[in-house]
């Protein structure tokens, strides 16, 4: 069986099925066991000439099958069964993959059911690999995403009030980042599904924008770590093994994305920032004053504090580690318990050449963090000022 042709079809053949009889858990399970059916019955009969048909017709008959066999649903069975022709169940030439997405960021689940309910019903992963994602116990995870589909068929299961593009690119960039922390598949899958936003949506500047960002983040992906796992800053990054043709495609993207929209929105512009660093031969070749024109921009339609944090780093690249150290002032007490404003300032106090007062800001943020690639890193640099 092709399992990664199988996982593809998974939000086209359940927002199918969901959008003919609605009840999104019971039409969630329907289709993992259409997938266990395909599982089975392929390797020994064949792949179907549309795959994407036969796993929906299977999907929508184990459906009503269930349906029927729970009397607690007797009214909806006998509904389903006056309009459900058994033989003929229509497979839909539109593909719901987009509108599947919206409901799992509908505005009724909170953003922690919101993600793994996306990766089970839009991507396709079990919910045991969700869980080793997301470091929780399985029956924890399958507790979080049943909630999520209960309150969805409590709020009507339906495609009725879908939520907003806004959420749904939200969504993307959480498991992306969640993969790009670690788990490379996730970034993959991530990469995947806003590919295909950007097929449905590509009108649109911030989905450009964020594919983009995705593109030219992941394209260092090789060049982050040694191979024993040890993090490599991007000044020390050795750009040999940045992926060239990811970051030509994700330019492009950028340039797009800039041309296309009307106002610049938070994705396209860091994607910008991410383009300019990519541009740069050498760590010393960096651009600095675009990218501090950049985050001047950024700045203006985010109220994100770690935003600023960035641009202290770009203010110091270009007006001195002394203007970057009071930029940092403004954030200190909204980031008075995240690593990264002690990891900046000792950044810039090592910059500013002050040794002692930057050992004791990388030992503080070592004690912060909850990385512990991030804690080596920081006690490394703390290491190499004694």
């Amino acid at each position: 069986m092709d399992t990664a042709l199988a996982r593809s079809l998974v939000p086209q053949v359940l927002g199918a099925v969901v959008r003919r009889y609605g009840h999104f858990d019971a039409a969630e399970d329907a289709v993992q066991e259409a997938l266990i059916a395909a599982h089975t019955q392929w390797p020994v009969e064949g792949t179907p000439t549309d795959p994407k048909a036969w796993l929906i017709r299977v999907a929508a008959r184990r459906l009503v099958d269930s349906l029927r066999a729970d009397q607690a649903r007797k009214r909806r069975e006998e509904a389903l069964a006056a309009s459900a022709d058994r033989d003929e169940v229509s497979v839909p030439d539109a593909d719901d993959t987009l509108t599947l997405l919206f409901l799992c960021c509908h505005p009724a689940l909170p953003q922690d059911a919101q993600v793994p309910l996306t990766l089970r019903a839009v991507a396709g992963l079990t919910t045991a690999e969700i869980a080793r994602a997301f470091l929780v116990p399985e029956p924890t995870m399958a507790k979080r995403i049943t909630r999520a589909k209960h309150r969805i068929r409590d709020h009507g299961g339906g495609f009725a009030e879908p939520g907003s593009l806004a959420a749904v690119l939200q969504v993307l960039y959480l498991v992306f980042t969640e993969g790009h922390m670690g788990r490379a598949d996730l970034a993959a899958e991530a990469i995947r599904l806003t590919e295909h936003v950007h097929r449905l949506r590509g009108d649109e500047a911030e989905v450009t924008g964020l594919l983009a960002l995705m593109l030219l983040t992941d394209a260092r992906r090789a060049a982050r770590a040694t191979a024993g796992g040890a993090l490599v800053p991007l000044a020390e990054q050795d750009r040999a093994l940045w992926d060239g043709a990811l970051i030509a495609r994700g330019t492009a993207l950028v340039e797009a994305a800039l041309t296309r929209g009307a106002v610049f929105g938070p994705y396209a512009l860091q994607a910008a920032i991410a383009a300019v660093h990519a541009e740069a031969r050498a760590a010393g070749d960096t651009d600095w004053p675009q990218i501090l024109a950049l985050y001047h921009l950024l700045e203006q339609v985010t109220d994100n504090p770690v935003v600023t944090l960035n641009r202290a780093v770009a203010t110091a690249m270009v007006h001195g580690p002394t203007a970057g150290l009071a930029l940092t002032e403004r954030v200190a007490e909204r980031l008075a318990t995240n690593h990264r404003l002690a990891a900046v300032r000792a950044h810039l106090w090592e910059l500013a050449g002050e040794p002692d007062l930057a050992r004791e800001q990388y030992l503080a943020a070592a004690r912060q963090t909850t990385s512990t690639p991030e804690r080596d890193h920081l006690l490394g640099r703390a290491a190499r000022l004694r």
